[in-house]
């Protein structure tokens, strides 16, 4: 009877170590894989953030000249009262033919500019009128560069809001910080 006793505890033992073992082995692929997904979404959100800002647009840098730098805007003269107050600049609609071979499409696209509140809106107004141009032609030449489905969608409009809005700064504010804090879009039909 004592051997049948110990065979008993022999098996009772037996069986709570089978017992912790199922319990590691059942949620041990859980943790292993959360692991797994918390490093991918780390991994993924440090890629994409050093790789965000370092996207330039091939768009060439017509009609401004390296040394031109808007000192007469009068950046940072701010009054108290103007302090944090942003103004903006509407734009004349832009008509162009989208990238799309055997098929005739355009977009007429009109942009609102919101600039910073460190430019003298008057003296902003006028120097943004000058070259109304140039804005005309950068607008142009990106938006011809685009196809149907760089287009599409909420996704593809924010894209073109932040690209215009850096083409833009990098055109009429080539030395100095960005002046151009969004772009707005009023109008975008494609036919």
């Amino acid at each position: 009877m004592a051997e049948t006793e110990e065979i008993k505890e022999q098996k009772e033992k037996a069986g709570a170590e089978t017992k912790k073992r199922s319990a590691i082995s059942r949620f041990l692929p859980w943790i292993v894989l959360t692991f797994i997904v918390l490093f991918c979404v780390v991994a993924g959100l440090g890629l994409g953030r050093l790789f965000a800002g370092s996207r330039t647009l091939e768009i060439a840098k017509l009609g401004t000249e390296p040394n031109e730098t808007p000192t007469e805007l009068d950046i940072g003269e701010l009054s108290a009262k103007d302090a944090g107050k942003v103004w903006y600049y509407d734009l004349e609609p832009v008509v162009a033919n989208l990238n799309e071979p055997g098929v005739t499409r355009y977009v007429r696209a009109t942009f609102t500019l919101e600039m910073s509140p460190e430019i003298d809106e008057k003296k902003g107004t006028e120097f943004l009128s000058e070259k109304k141009p140039i804005l005309i032609n950068l607008l142009t030449v990106y938006l011809s560069s685009l196809g149907l489905e760089d287009i599409r969608g909420d996704k593809n409009l924010r894209s073109i809001q932040s690209r215009v809005r850096e083409v833009l700064n990098e055109n009429l504010f080539p030395d100095a910080k960005p002046q151009i804090k969004n772009v707005l879009i009023k109008e975008f039909p494609v036919q």
